[in-house]
């Protein structure tokens, strides 16, 4: 149970000196050796938050992480990523020697003024991903980014000059790019947790299709599926674009024709209370889905069963 309101870390500076750190070389981007941080259980019930980003590669034997809605534990190399603002807690085990090992990039906001960065970073979508899986490395992968992020590193410990901001800025750019190739690797080689959510996406999709909700709420919308399934929308839509070649709002369409092609076929209700029962104000709007779904008319699909 953390406390109600959390801490706020402003900027770089002031992590280095919460985490007894140096001072950093660099007040706008620092990346941070794992082993130089030290947890301590005095902090389980403090949540805090980031004015900046964080980038994490982390693997330790005694903390979990609370992020969003989803806990972490470290006992696998893995890689998660905060933007500015989003909330997280971090547990240690009591009496424990603390291993931890990997690092952390500390980006501010500021450092990426005046670039494309500035406005590109926001669509990777692992940094919305407040309720998600992280990303687990293989020991290449794992190689690359910390390749990477010692590259950051070397950089900003040697003179800084006009170019440092323009290489630093590619490196990030870099990582950001290898991180999105690996979710997509991992939405293909986690198959048994990718299928279980698909299964439980069905199960959700069925059961409020079959239920009142319909008339009373109208359709669902991808934000309640994925709180539903206790993902981000994002990263939902991602795994089934990439599992299935569907968005979540297409499988949630799929499901609707399904019923309304099951009412069409077996009662004797007219369309527009066919349009009602799933979720319709207005008859028209079911009547042009359902023919851009099927190229046929509710009446015609009708037909075809007489």
């Amino acid at each position: 149970m953390t406390n109600e309101y959390p801490k706020r870390i402003r900027t770089i500076t002031e992590f280095h000196q919460f985490r007894n750190l140096p001072k950093p070389e660099h007040p706008l981007v620092s990346v941070v050796d794992y082993r130089d941080i030290k947890h301590s259980s005095e902090e389980n019930r403090v949540s805090w938050v980031l004015d900046f980003y964080s980038i994490s590669l982390k693997r330790t034997s005694n903390a979990k992480m609370r992020y969003g809605q989803q806990e972490y534990d470290f006992d696998e190399g893995i890689m998660f990523f905060m933007a500015p603002g989003q909330v997280f807690s971090v547990e240690v085990e009591k009496n424990t020697i603390q291993k931890h090992t990997g690092w952390i990039l500390l980006v501010h906001p500021d450092f990426l003024w005046n670039t494309p960065l500035a406005q590109t970073i926001r669509l990777y979508e692992f940094f919305g991903y407040s309720v998600n899986e992280a990303l687990f490395l293989s020991d290449k992968e794992e190689s690359i980014v910390t390749g990477i992020m010692k590259n950051i590193q070397q950089e900003y410990h040697s003179n800084i000059d006009k170019f440092s901001q323009d290489i630093i800025i590619a490196q990030i750019e870099t990582l950001l790019n290898y991180s999105e190739r690996f979710y997509h690797r991992q939405f293909i080689t986690r198959k048994i947790t990718n299928h279980k959510t698909l299964s439980e996406l069905e199960e959700i999709l069925t059961e409020y299709f079959n239920s009142d909700d319909l008339v009373v709420k109208g359709l669902p919308t991808v934000h309640q599926i994925a709180e539903a399934l206790n993902i981000s929308p994002n990263y939902l839509s991602g795994l089934l674009k990439t599992l299935t070649g569907q968005s979540t709002q297409q499988h949630i369409h799929e499901k609707l024709i399904e019923k309304a092609k099951e009412k069409l076929s077996t009662t004797n209700l007219s369309v527009s209370e066919i349009a009602y029962e799933l979720g319709f104000e207005h008859p028209q709007s079911f009547s042009k889905l359902f023919k851009t779904k099927t190229n046929v008319s509710p009446l015609e699909f009708r037909k075809s069963f007489n």
